[in-house]
C-alpha cells in the first residue's frame, strides 16, 4: 500500500490537450469525461469566457472557453471543439477545448516549475512545465483556475 502512494507522488498523470497552438494537461484524477462539445445553451449576461449551459444526462453543466479564459487569440467557432468534464472543488465544469492529443506520464523531476514571468495571475494555476515530443505542455492545477468568487457564479 505504501509502495502505491510514493508511486503517486513520483509521477503525474496527465490528459494533454489544445488550445489554439499551446499545449495544456490536466491531471487525469480531475478529468470526469472528455466529449465532443454539444449544443451549447447561451446565457445572457455572463462572463465572455463562459460559453453557456449543456445537459449532460440531465444534469446543466456550464462550458468554459479556455480559449477566452486564457486571453488566446484564435478560432471562436463550436465546431469540432470538445469539452473536457472537470471536477473544480466538487463542482462540474466543462471546459471547451480544440483537440484532446494523448495521455501521459510525466515523472516528478521531469515537471519544471512555473517559469517566473508567470509568478503574477495565471502562474497561479500552472502546477509546472513538462518537455513533450518537440515542445512543453503546461500542466495546470484546475482546482486554482477560478477563484472561489468566480467558481459561484459559474456553477451554483
Amino acid at each position: 500500500m505504501m509502495e502505491k502512494e510514493t508511486k503517486m507522488i513520483d509521477s503525474l498523470q496527465v490528459v494533454c490537450f489544445k488550445v489554439g497552438s499551446e499545449e495544456y494537461g490536466i491531471e487525469i484524477l480531475k478529468v470526469q469525461e472528455i466529449l465532443k462539445l454539444p449544443k451549447v445553451t447561451r446565457l445572457p449576461r455572463s462572463a465572455p469566457y463562459i460559453m453557456g449551459v449543456i445537459d449532460l444526462r440531465g444534469k446543466v453543466i456550464p462550458i468554459v472557453n479556455l480559449s477566452r479564459r486564457f486571453a488566446h487569440e484564435g478560432n471562436d467557432s463550436d465546431i469540432d471543439k470538445r469539452a473536457i468534464v472537470v471536477d473544480i472543488r466538487g463542482k462540474q465544469i466543462g471546459l471547451a477545448i480544440d483537440t484532446v492529443s494523448h495521455v501521459v506520464k510525466f515523472e516528478a523531476g521531469k515537471i519544471e516549475p512555473p517559469p517566473p514571468i508567470l509568478k503574477g495571475i495565471s502562474g497561479r494555476y500552472i502546477i509546472g512545465v513538462a518537455k513533450h515530443n518537440q515542445g512543453y505542455v503546461i500542466i495546470l492545477d484546475i482546482d486554482k483556475i477560478f477563484s472561489s468568487e468566480e467558481l459561484n457564479l459559474i456553477a451554483s
